[in-house]
């Protein structure tokens, strides 16, 4: 190992590395949760996000410029949450600042990380202190300065991991909300997990273990009733495949991907395809996989192949094939009967998703390639997806995606049921939209994993707090009782519809009893319940 140098091949290893230490430490990164409720997923978020990229290199280049690049397209697609969306933006400034190099020296590399701050700060657009971008930022300008003559591959790793772990600490310190939860910031925990996981990686010390694949559905979980012996096909078959360009079959330099492009169009729909130097990416829906594979393979050989019949599919549920009209919708949301209400709302497409499953760029770009309009509008109904469909929205041009930055399932349900989609103007829509969530309120109820003291109330471990907007207003031995007095902390009696949206592990009878105990004590509110079947939150209550 060169002391002072880094190639392709040293990289792919320390990525990988990385995502092997992050792997094994995400439970970890996942409780460092402000909120003591069983909803922390940074640690699944840099996890899938790093897996994402590690999934693209094969190791064996050593040209540092185009494993890099393969690794932070493979982010760019797969970022899930803010923390991944950050990550990934991160390893787009250091892909960035490798251009043009076979292999990088410490000042190089150190400037290239330098990139990486500047590209993740531009991603958020009210950047914050105290999270991990501060922590990130704190270390690279630190193990910079550091750089002399005699200064190592090791020893500028070591200094980097050295203030990653200070500036963690220090993370409470300049954020009130760490310091009163009695934690660090988790996006900066996980970055200290994949900075040594990299130097494990750099020296040898990471075994090869299988890959996680998160894109594709376990065959066990598939619902095989959707479509029996009885069934017709209708949506047909989600075809993805990679094809590397073989001078054995085609000319590589007259290659005309248009000629494929024609071809696809005639054969199906919601067509993705590019390409990037020998490899052609393709995606399309089409009822006759077969004979789509059949003519793409007279250009070269597939990399990787899948196909799937959309009955079957849950990354989303489409309502129905629809004449093209001037608007469609995306929703986010978890839960059999939430996703039902949604669609029943007249949402197109229903991501699975929301707290500890956030779903990445790829999952938005496939849900508007699964929609015929001229507009999308997208609720991501969770403040932590709404970067991801931002980055998702500037990655796509085939039609006009807004975004209506829902943070709640409750605004979203309050903006989607009011949207009104007559109106000419997409940008006017958004604003409306926007402006119907301002008086929205959102409560939750959910079981305590830790006991803490936080807003002034005092959590037990196993007790349900109730909170809204990050404040918590109560903490009681059951759910029922800690919902109906949320209810009274919030005001609830003074809004003319309250909606009771209640989880998996509520009983029929107890939210019935709870809806008529609401509708006792908010005698002048409508008090609608619907079962929203949704993990994590007993209850989530709408007030409009």
């Amino acid at each position: 190992m060169d002391e002072k140098k880094i190639d392709g091949v040293m990289f792919a290893k320390m990525i990988k590395g990385s995502v092997a230490n992050l792997r094994a430490n995400r439970n970890v990164v996942n409780s460092l949760n402000v909120f003591p409720v069983p909803d922390g997923d940074t640690g699944d978020n840099m996890y899938m996000t790093l897996e994402a990229g590690a999934a693209r290199i094969s190791g064996e280049a050593e040209n540092i410029e185009g494993v890099a690049s393969e690794a932070a397209k493979g982010m760019l697609l797969g970022a899930r949450g803010n923390s991944g969306v950050i990550l990934s933006r991160i390893f787009a400034g250091i892909s960035n600042g490798l251009q043009g190099h076979m292999t990088v020296g410490l000042h190089e590399i150190a400037d290239a990380m330098a990139q990486g701050v500047s590209e993740s700060y531009a991603a958020v657009s009210n950047p914050v202190e105290g999270t991990m971008l501060t922590v990130y930022r704190d270390a690279v300008e630190y193990a910079r300065s550091r750089i002399n003559d005699s200064t190592t591959l090791e020893g500028f790793a070591a200094d980097m991991i050295a203030e990653l772990k200070n500036s963690l600490e220090r993370t409470p310190s300049l954020l009130d909300v760490l310091r009163e939860a009695g934690v660090v910031d988790s996006g900066g925990a996980g970055l200290v997990y994949i900075a040594e996981g990299a130097i494990a990686g750099m020296k040898g010390e990471v075994a090869e273990t299988a890959r996680e694949n998160h894109s594709v559905t376990p065959a066990s979980n598939i619902d095989l009733s959707l479509f029996d012996e009885n069934s017709v096909l209708t949506f047909g078959y989600c075809t993805e495949f990679l094809l590397r360009l073989t001078h054995a079959k085609t000319d590589i330099e007259a290659f005309d991907l248009e000629d494929v492009r024609k071809y696809l169009t005639s054969m199906g729909d919601s067509l993705v395809l590019f390409r990037d130097g020998t490899i052609v990416k393709a995606h399309v829906h089409t009822k006759n996989p077969g004979a789509v594979l059949e003519h793409c393979q007279q250009y070269g050989e597939f990399l990787t192949i899948k196909v799937e019949n959309m009955t079957l599919q849950h990354s989303y549920v489409p309502k129905s094939f629809k004449p093209r009209r001037k608007y469609g919708i995306v929703t986010v949301s978890s839960g059999k009967g939430i996703n039902k209400t949604f669609l029943e709302l007249g949402a197109d497409v229903c991501l699975e998703g929301g707290q500890c499953m956030n779903p990445s760029v790829e999952d938005f770009i496939k849900a508007f390639d699964s929609i015929d309009s001229d507009n999308i509008i997208v609720f991501p109904n969770n403040s932590n997806i709404i970067l991801t469909a931002q980055q998702a929205c500037s990655m796509y041009n085939r039609v006009n995606v807004r975004i209506v930055p829902t943070k709640t399932i409750g605004e979203g349900y309050a903006a989607v049921s009011m949207l009104d989609t007559e109106l000419d103007d997409p940008d006017e829509l958004v604003r409306e939209a926007t402006e119907c969530i301002e008086g929205v309120v959102t409560g939750q109820v959910s079981k305590a994993v830790r006991d803490t003291s936080k807003d002034g109330v005092t959590v037990v471990k196993d007790s349900y707090i109730g909170f809204s907007d990050d404040i918590i207003y109560n903490c009681v031995d059951n759910a029922q009782d800690c919902l109906c007095e949320l209810a009274d902390k919030l005001g609830a009696k003074d809004y003319d519809v309250i909606i009771v949206i209640s989880g998996c592990d509520v009983s029929e009878e107890q939210a019935e009893l709870v809806q008529k105990r609401l509708s006792r004590s908010c005698s002048r509110s409508e008090v609608i319940h619907i079962y929203g079947g949704q993990a994590v939150y007993d209850y989530i209550m709408v007030l409009e």
